[in-house]
């Protein structure tokens, strides 16, 4: 009797440890793989795990993810520029320890100078940097920002 539960306990542990479902693309896939209703916002963040600035406003864009995860009209979706080798010993981790809930997905294209400027033109690359885009309107920062208000603030400006 007690080897069930013991045995129970062994598999309760290894279905939490399952990691989240990370999809790599290239600019491409990600270009493809982005929402296109014209009533809905999306918020892209570009980061990676190594970027200081990135990890201190992910708390930021986690908590926006929650409040609006049952409203279709808002959507965070976080880009990590992280290198695909670093998925099992960086991205994984950084999402489980983080219980990060916007979806994430990494880019792995390594022709930047292709990709940056469809962005937005006047990205020079660097991050962390969020588009906000719904129907035709598109707002671009390349910045850390400091606060969910200050997230929130901008999501005010879509009608």
């Amino acid at each position: 009797m007690a080897w069930i539960f013991l045995f129970g306990l062994f598999v309760g542990n290894m279905t939490a440890q399952v990691p989240p479902e990370v999809p790599v693309m290239d600019f491409e896939g990600l270009e493809a793989r982005l929402p296109a209703d014209p009533e809905q916002l999306v918020i892209v963040n570009f980061w990676a795990t190594w970027c200081q600035p990135c990890v201190k406003e992910m708390p930021y864009f986690n908590t926006l993810s929650r409040k609006y995860a049952d409203d279709p009209r808002i959507r965070v979706i976080l880009v990590s520029l992280d290198m695909e080798t670093q998925m099992q010993t960086r991205v994984l981790p950084f999402i489980a320890d983080r219980k990060l809930h916007p979806d994430v997905w990494l880019l792995d294209d390594p022709d930047a100078n292709k990709w940056i400027d469809k962005v937005d033109p006047s990205w020079s690359g660097a991050i962390p940097a969020t588009l906000f885009y719904k129907n035709n309107q598109r707002k671009f920062y390349q910045q850390s920002f400091h606060s969910v208000e200050e997230l929130e603030d901008i999501i005010q400006t879509f009608p």
